[in-house]
Parts: C-alpha cells; sequence; structure tokens
C-alpha cells in the first residue's frame, strides 16, 4: 500500500491511495491539464484511476473532479449534501454514488471508511484507506476535532494531517477580521497547535508516516508546523514530512 499527493493547499488538492492495482483519487482541485501533469510525476495517467473520492464542495477539492471524471469515465463518490451542491456540475456523469458518511465502502483492492468532520461545507467527510491491514488517515478542512474524529485516527500506520496556520501568524496577519474568524473558526481548519493536540490523543503506536498538509503560503511555515508536530513525536523527526502546495508530496510506501 503506498499513497502520495498532487498538491496540497487553498490552491488546489489531490491524493492518490495506491493498493495492489487499485488507486483511488481523493479530491481534485486542479484543471485537467495541471491533474494530468502532477500525476505524470507519480508516473500515472488519468486511465490508471480507478475512482474519485470526494470530501466536500469547495472548490480547492472539487474544481477539477467532474471534468476528470467526464474525459476518463470515472466513477466519483460523494455525500448526499456535497452532490447536491454541485449538482449542475456533475449532472451529464452517469458514475456518481452518494455515500452514508458513517459506512465503509470499497473500490477494488482499497477499502474505504469516510467519517464526518465539523467544516463550512454541506455534508463534508474524510477518509480512512485501508488494505485490510494497514491504515491511512486523511484529515484536513476541519475547524476542530471530535472523538469521533479521535476514533477514526487512533492505530494509523500513516496520516495525513491539517497544519493550516499558525494562530499568531493568522491573528496578526493581512486576512481580514471575517476571513481570520472563519479559518480559525469550529468549522475552519486546523492550526498547528490543535493539530499537535490532537496527535497527542490518537494512538500512534503504529504510526510509520505523519504528514502535515494543507499549510497556509501566508499564515504558516513548514518549520512551524513540523515543530509543533515534532513535539509530540519527539522521537518521529524522520517520520514527518510535509505536503506542498507546488510539488505534493511523492509515494510514500506503507509497509
Amino acid at each position: 500500500m503506498r499513497f502520495a499527493l498532487l498538491g496540497s493547499g487553498s490552491e488546489g488538492n489531490a491524493l492518490v491511495v495506491e493498493v495492489g492495482a487499485t488507486r483511488v483519487l481523493m479530491d481534485c482541485g486542479f484543471s485537467l491539464s495541471e491533474t494530468v501533469t502532477r500525476l505524470a510525476r507519480l508516473d500515472l495517467v488519468p486511465e490508471a484511476l480507478d475512482a474519485i473520492v470526494v470530501t466536500h464542495e469547495h472548490g480547492d477539492h472539487i474544481g477539477g473532479v467532474a471534468r476528470l471524471a467526464r474525459k476518463f469515465s470515472l466513477p466519483v463518490f460523494l455525500t448526499h449534501g456535497t452532490l447536491r451542491s454541485q449538482q449542475g456540475a456533475f449532472a451529464d456523469i452517469g458514475a456518481v454514488s452518494e455515500i452514508n458518511p458513517h459506512l465503509p465502502f470499497s473500490v477494488g483492492a482499497v477499502l474505504i471508511q469516510p467519517y464526518p468532520v465539523p467544516h463550512d461545507a454541506s455534508e463534508p467527510v474524510q477518509y480512512v484507506f485501508s488494505d485490510g491491514s494497514r491504515r491511512l488517515g486523511v484529515l484536513t478542512d476541519t475547524g476542530c476535532a471530535t472523538p469521533h474524529i479521535e476514533a477514526m485516527l487512533s492505530g494509523c500506520d500513516a496520516l495525513v494531517l491539517e497544519c493550516n496556520h499558525d494562530a499568531d501568524l493568522l491573528r496578526n496577519g493581512e486576512y481580514p477580521y471575517s476571513l481570520k474568524q472563519r479559518v480559525g473558526g469550529r468549522f475552519g481548519h486546523l492550526n498547528n497547535r490543535d493539530a499537535a493536540a490532537l496527535l497527542a490523543r490518537l494512538d500512534n503506536s503504529r504510526l510509520q508516516r505523519l504528514v502535515a498538509a494543507h499549510l497556509s503560503h501566508k499564515n504558516n511555515t513548514a518549520a512551524l508546523a513540523v515543530g509543533a508536530l515534532h513535539e509530540v513525536l519527539a522521537d518521529a523527526e524522520d517520520r514527518i514530512c510535509v505536503a506542498t502546495q507546488e510539488a505534493g508530496l511523492p509515494w510514500c510506501e506503507i509497509a
């Protein structure tokens, strides 16, 4: 089992999970040509994908999904609330499936467990991917942690965790007050401190790789995000990395 990120941030997000011959794309916030280019960095073509799963309807996550699915006849999985907010975009795509945010499903060899998160979208979810023995947990675009989120992410072998902003940089930065309130609120994005606090409450005994994701260009730095996580996993410096907007993250094997 392995995974990679095509890019992570407010300008576009996409993550691919591979188990055997099955490849699932989570979100696609890039144009069609940019998606093809970024897949090529991973030695993939769109035809190698088996499905797209969607977290929510914000453009940096769903903006390229319909075009990619239409062009390459890919099935799409998303919640009722997300689909309802995007009915026009998906009206002519036949293979669209509504998922229950609490019930697992599978695409080929990839087992997929959605779970709801607090975010300012219609019915947002995040996902845990598995091959039956190893688990990759993904959490971005949530304003706060919940006991259910903790239960979903405990015991993962790899974790992609939102470290969107440094609270002080956001507070003292150039964003207008309303945007600061949205980003830093309970339905916004996790800051470094809260991401680290969540991490500290998880069972990390199996954790092989921790990826800091969805970092803000203006309100965070890689050093601040990694530093906060390293305070929790003091002996895991070689297991912590950052997914960037421009380069994403190359393939990571989960042993």
